[in-house]
Parts: structure tokens; C-alpha cells; sequence
């Protein structure tokens, strides 16, 4: 790729980051804010996946835009590898923490409630994280980022992981079904594992791994 052509790509990767930080934080925030008010762990455990993302893709934005500026990557790839050790374990024990409570709140038979806004930002998430997934892919093989890429793929499991809480909470506001939620929640420990196992490969320098289970 033309150096131009290279730095216009590198430019719209800055932006499309940008675009993802906001959503994370609207996601996050949204998420958390609504599951503590209606006792949902699905969509709590949502919302704190979106914060561990949110930190990812900050080191991810700092990357890309020294690339923009012309410097040097060295340090920047020292702290993506600090970043990705620190995001792949705390994922892996926001999963432990999803299965412990998820399993005390079918013991204790504890549901949530329904949750219109959970709702609609899991509508909203399903949505536009495909959108940004394929953006993020693309421009990622334009540049020749693999971190970029795997960024693309967790944009496309938090879809995934969207639909899923879609789902509880439907089914939780047409049914009532009390055991919905812990069981919606336990159905994202599989996303949240894959996600932090390939963050620690990454940070062990396993150059081949995906990222966040795509």
C-alpha cells in the first residue's frame, strides 16, 4: 500500500476507534446503571465486559494514533502487551464472578426485573457492533494491524453477547421466568473466557490468535 494511502487508512482507524470508545462508554454505563437497577447479572456482567474493552481499545487508539504521528512503535508495543495481561485476567475472573453468582441466584431462586432500557441497548449493541466489527477488520488488514483486527472480533462477540442479554430480558419481561437472567449470564462466560484466554496468548506473544473468539 502507497504511504498515502497507508496513512489516510491509519487516520480512519483513529476515527473508527473513537466512534467505539464513545459506544463503549455509553454501553458501559447504560448496562451497569440499568442491571443494578433491576438486579439483572446478565446485563451487569455485560456492562463490565464493555469497560474491559473500553481499556483495550484506549491502548489500542493511543497505538494507532502515535502510528498517525509517525512514531515510533516500540513502547507502544511494550504497553499493548501490559494491556492485553491485564485485560485477559480480568476477564477470566469477571467469568469466575458471573458463575458464582449466577449459581447463587438460582440456589437462592433471586430473578430480575424487567428492564426496558436493557432492552433497548442490547437492541442498539446487537446493531451497530457488526457495523463496527467489519469497519475495524477491514482497515485492520489495510495496515497491516493484526491488533486492530482482533478488535474487529470483539466487537463482533459483544454483538453476540448483546443478543444474548437481548434474549433474557425479553423473556424475563414476557414470561417472568426468574432463572432467565442467571442462566443468560452463565450463556456469556463462554465469550468472556475465549476473550480473556486469547488476550493472555496475545500477551505471551502467540502471534497467531484471533482475539476475542472470531
Amino acid at each position: 500500500m502507497a504511504t498515502g494511502a497507508h496513512e489516510t487508512s491509519v487516520k480512519r482507524g483513529v476515527r473508527i476507534e473513537i466512534i467505539s470508545i464513545v459506544w463503549m462508554v455509553i454501553e458501559a454505563a447504560v448496562a451497569i446503571g440499568s442491571g443494578i437497577v433491576a438486579h439483572a447479572l446478565s446485563l451487569m456482567a455485560f456492562g463490565a465486559d464493555s469497560m474491559i474493552e473500553l481499556v483495550a481499545g484506549g491502548i489500542l487508539l493511543w497505538r494507532l494514533a502515535m502510528e498517525a504521528r509517525g512514531a515510533s512503535l516500540a513502547r507502544v508495543k511494550k504497553a499493548e502487551n501490559v494491556s492485553s495481561w491485564v485485560v485477559g485476567i480480568a476477564l477470566l475472573a469477571l467469568a469466575v464472578y458471573i458463575v458464582v453468582v449466577s449459581i447463587v441466584k438460582l440456589v437462592a431462586h433471586q430473578g430480575a426485573e424487567t428492564s426496558f432500557i436493557g432492552i433497548g441497548l442490547a437492541i442498539a449493541s446487537g446493531l451497530i457492533m457488526p457495523y463496527l466489527s467489519r469497519a475495524k477488520k477491514r482497515i485492520g488488514s489495510e495496515i497491516g494491524s493484526q491488533a486492530l483486527r482482533a478488535d474487529g472480533s470483539c466487537s463482533i462477540v459483544c454483538a453476540y453477547m448483546a443478543w444474548i442479554v437481548l434474549a433474557g430480558v425479553v423473556l424475563t419481561a414476557l414470561l417472568g421466568w426468574w432463572w432467565i437472567d442467571a442462566i443468560a449470564a452463565l450463556g456469556l462466560v463462554y465469550y468472556v473466557v475465549k476473550e480473556g484466554w486469547e488476550a493472555v496468548q496475545e500477551a505471551r506473544g502467540k502471534e497467531d490468535t484471533c482475539g476475542c473468539g472470531c
